[in-house]
């Protein structure tokens, strides 16, 4: 066996608040991998209506990698949720027209627009947020409530507002070899018969897989 379909909305039958979110993004500027999944009994629909600010004329993009876990109430601020600061007033008035279009900040002012990016194998806990322009390292783990407002290196686990890093999940040299190993980047079928040395962090397996 090989593991569940990555086409499959409801991977668990008997659990149908488990999607594999992936299946149901319509939106260009969301891209999510397989078998990443959202837990939520409202269904899949709350993950989408929680990544807000996110309009299609600031072309700004939510980047989801595979394997991922996403609690329930996960949202995302993207770039449209930023105002410029440096000027005055942080009110947007060019937004507005009539008139207003000059009130729109120079460029060199202007909030800075960079993708949102979710590494590959990352835990995000209940009810975190993640800002614009964040980026999160493969196999990161974010406390539940956490607000992230930096970048984190991979395998580091984050929590609080503002999230802060506790610690790495694994020494330096066995995060290098899991970032070059990239199992996510296997074939199902290679995940499927390499499952043990996964989740048993047997590193000299995994190196080795076939």
């Amino acid at each position: 066996m090989n593991g569940p379909h990555p086409g499959e909305k409801h991977p668990m039958k008997e659990f149908l608040q488990v999607s594999f979110i992936k299946n149901y993004c319509t939106n260009p500027n969301v891209i999510i991998g397989d078998y990443t999944y959202y837990d939520d009994p409202d269904g899949p629909e709350r993950f989408f209506e929680n990544i807000l600010y996110h309009f299609d004329f600031i072309g700004d993009k939510l980047i989801i990698g595979k394997y991922c876990a996403i609690a329930r109430k996960t949202t995302f601020i993207m770039n449209g949720g930023n105002h410029a600061i440096v000027p005055f007033s942080t009110y947007p008035f060019y937004i507005f027209g009539s008139g207003w279009e000059a009130g729109e900040p120079q460029k060199q002012v202007a909030p800075v627009v960079k993708d949102t990016i979710v590494g590959n194998d990352v835990w995000i806990g209940y009810d975190a947020t993640i800002l614009p322009g964040v980026r999160i390292g493969h196999g990161c783990v974010i406390g539940a409530k956490s607000v992230v407002t930096k970048d984190l290196p991979p395998y580091s686990i984050a929590a609080g507002n503002p999230a802060r890093l506790i610690r790495r999940r694994f020494a330096e040299d066995v995060v290098e070899q899991l970032l070059e190993i990239a199992w996510w980047d296997w074939s199902p079928e290679k995940v499927s018969r390499n499952l043990q040395a996964i989740v048993g962090c047997d590193l000299s397996l995994l190196a080795s897989a076939t």
